[in-house]
Parts: structure tokens; C-alpha cells; sequence
């Protein structure tokens, strides 16, 4: 069984907010199957299976602060390990609509993760992490950003990150973690930019074959004249 486990804060006021990107991951997650979300304790749960692998989504109802409270009561409950519960949150320090995914991690300032590190006594759980950028006015409060609803182009972004999100659940349920990083923590641009150089370092080794055939070719010429 693995717990995957969306964070946000509660109430319709909060929806669209970026501070809300691992609700509507998990959302959108039990709209695909048409899982159907019930009341459990502190959390929303919903599930069922993805492949053969047993499937509790989670939706923490304390608020962002004490997701530990409810995430420690639903792993108790489950009898499920904490390297067995995939944690998706938005993160401050990935560009808008970028994934990443670890397995385990400091809080790195997040308020939720750092709420279940504290209730669970280990980091040691996977996270995937949605990209949510920094404020462009270095001035703007971290709080007001984050509990803030993205608009134009950033909420295009955005939602493509977080469809990217969904998407990757079945591949690191089905592969596992480490397949998982090696698969989705390569940054496009970069994977460009190597698979660039590749290809011009064979260009280069093919010219180098051409020369020296073309050398030994004439080399041999030389050695047949008549003296």
C-alpha cells in the first residue's frame, strides 16, 4: 500500500492559490480513476488501485501548518512506513511548473513538510515537488505569494507542472524511486544541450576516421610509385 499524499490548506478561499498545488495534484490524480473522496479522521481520503498497487490519496484538513498531525494519524492507522508515502507540495525554489523528485529531504522551509518531518521523526520519505517561483519583487511578503492564486502565462505553467505531476505518480509507483529521479529530474534544456554535444563529439571522431583513411590512402600511393 503507499499513501500519496497531496498538501494544502482547506476552504474554497484556497483553491486556486500556489500554496495549494499538491490538493489539486491529488485531485485531478482521483478524477482520472473517479475515486471518490471521504472523510477520514483529520484528512480527505480517497482510493483505490493503480496497477496492482494499492492506492490511499490523502488531503490533510488541519491547514498547512499541521499536516504532520494528520499525515502521523494516517500512517499509524495504515500500518504504512514513511518511505512508503509520496508527499507533493510546492516548492518556492523550483521555477514555475518544474518537477523534482527525492527521496527524502529537510523541510527547506516549507511549513507542511516541515510539520510531518516533526510528527513523523524522519525526513526519510519520498516528496515531489512542484515548482511555484519566487516572487519577482524581492519585497513581496513569502506568505502573501504563496497563499495567492497565479494568473496569465504563470498559471499556464503552472497547471502544465502539476498534469506533469499527476502523470509521474503511476511512473514512481511502477518503477520506483531512484528510476523515477533518473526519468524526471533531467532538465529538458540540459538533456538537449548533452544529447548536442553527443552528436558533434561523433562528427568530430567520423571526420577524424575520414582523415586518417584519406592519409594511409595516400601514404600507400606513395609507397607503390616506381622509383
Amino acid at each position: 500500500m503507499k499513501l500519496i499524499i497531496g498538501l494544502g490548506n482547506p476552504g474554497s478561499e484556497y483553491e486556486r492559490t500556489r500554496h495549494n498545488a499538491g490538493f489539486r495534484i491529488v485531485d485531478e490524480l482521483a478524477k482520472r480513476h473517479g475515486w471518490r473522496w471521504e472523510r477520514n479522521g483529520r484528512a480527505m481520503i480517497a482510493n483505490g488501485h493503480l496497477g496492482t498497487e494499492k492506492v490511499v490519496l490523502v488531503k490533510p484538513i488541519t491547514f498547512m501548518n499541521k499536516s504532520g498531525e494528520a499525515v502521523g494519524e494516517l500512517l499509524r492507522w495504515y500500518k504504512v512506513q514513511p518511505e512508503d508515502a509520496l508527499v507533493i507540495y510546492d516548492d518556492l525554489d523550483l521555477p514555475v511548473g518544474k518537477i523534482r523528485v527525492r527521496r527524502s529531504g529537510s523541510a527547506g522551509g516549507h511549513n507542511g513538510i516541515k510539520s510531518i518531518i516533526s510528527h513523523l521523526h524522519t525526513n526519510t520519505f519520498p516528496h515531489l515537488r512542484v515548482g511555484i517561483g519566487r516572487p519577482a519583487n524581492p519585497k513581496f511578503q513569502t506568505v502573501d505569494y504563496v497563499l495567492g492564486a497565479p494568473g496569465g502565462d504563470e498559471q499556464i505553467q503552472l497547471e502544465l507542472g502539476e498534469s506533469a505531476a499527476v502523470d509521474a505518480i503511476p511512473l514512481i509507483l511502477e518503477q520506483g524511486i531512484d528510476a523515477a529521479m533518473n526519468i524526471l529530474n533531467v532538465d529538458p534544456e540540459a538533456k538537449k544541450k548533452a544529447e548536442e554535444r553527443r552528436r558533434q563529439q561523433q562528427e568530430r571522431r567520423e571526420q577524424e576516421k575520414l582523415r586518417k583513411a584519406a592519409e594511409n590512402e595516400k601514404s600507400a600511393e606513395v609507397d607503390s610509385t616506381p622509383a
